[in-house]
Parts: C-alpha cells; structure tokens; sequence
C-alpha cells in the first residue's frame, strides 16, 4: 500500500512518502526524517486528517483572550455604574460594585476602565505660590513663630532629628 501525505505549512514544506503500515501503533518513524519531534508531527497529520490542508496554516501563538480580562457584560455594568453615581470615586465604585454585583473587580481596573471612556475627573487643585513675606508683618518678638522639622543620616551612627524654631520677627 502507498500512502503519500503532503502537510504544506508556510514555514514547514515536506512530502512523506511511506510504503505501509508497519505496525498497529503508528506510521513507523518518520518524522526524524524531517527533524521535528514526533508529538509535532503527529499532531499536524492528526489536523490534517481531521481538518483538511486548511487546518495546517500558520496560527498566532498568542492566545485568543487574555485571561484576566474584564468580560464585556461586566465592563458595561461598571460604566453603568459609573454613569449612574458620578459622584464617586473609583475606589467606591469598585467597593459598591462588588457589594451590590457580587463580582470583584480591583479599583485599578476600574480607574483603567473609567479613564478609557472619559469617565474619570481630576481633582481639583488649586496651584498656590509662596509669597516673598506674610501678608500681616510682625512688629514685634514672639508675634509668629516658623518652624520646620528633617532628619539627617549620619553614616556609622544613626538617624539625627534637627528641629528649627525661629521668631519671625528676628528674621
């Protein structure tokens, strides 16, 4: 008996030609003719003999979802969620989600989600200059006092605390 299996893949071209079955086991050994492993080869001809030639076409290795991807019903839930409470922050939205859904999803996933669609408001700050004095002059000692605190590392002995205290009017 002549079996002649062509597997043509883009980045692997062989022809096997094989004379006959030498044993109920298998095919005999050829795929060391071609130096693939044997599990390749024989997982390609089981492809092929269940799929046609199309199956053998080269595939992405990289997997079709990723794994720890929010589900797409849940993502809309959230933006619901988020539409529905604006006033909340992503850490409470997350806790309120997961208390009332029952499905937990990280605060850093929802401010990701959020932020995506916009949904995520910066805080509002106020930029503040210090000024070159104090509005109100101090006209005499022990009026208003500054202080300002640091620590130091001194190598070989430890941690030194300097704590400064000045009246301002002496300044």
């Amino acid at each position: 008996m002549l079996i002649v299996v062509v597997i043509d893949v883009p980045s692997v071209r062989f022809r096997w030609n094989h004379h006959a079955i030498r044993d109920a086991a298998g095919w005999g050994h050829p795929p060391h003719q071609f130096s693939i492993p044997r599990t390749t080869f024989y997982r390609w001809y089981d492809r092929y003999i269940a799929l046609g030639q199309a199956d053998l076409e080269d595939r992405s290795s990289r997997p079709g979802r990723v794994w720890n991807r929010i589900p797409d019903p849940v993502r809309r839930k959230i933006v619901g969620l988020a539409l529905d409470e604006p006033e909340l922050s992503p850490r409470e939205l997350a806790v309120r989600f997961t208390d009332t859904r029952r499905y937990f999803v990280s605060e850093a996933s929802f401010y990701r989600l959020l932020k995506a669609h916009d949904l995520v408001t910066s805080p509002a700050s106020a930029v503040v200059s210090a000024a070159d004095e104090f509005h109100e002059k101090t006209t005499r000692p022990n009026q208003l006092w500054q202080s300002d605190f640091t620590y130091l590392k001194v190598i070989g002995w430890g941690w030194l605390y300097l704590s400064t205290i000045l009246d301002d009017y002496s300044r």
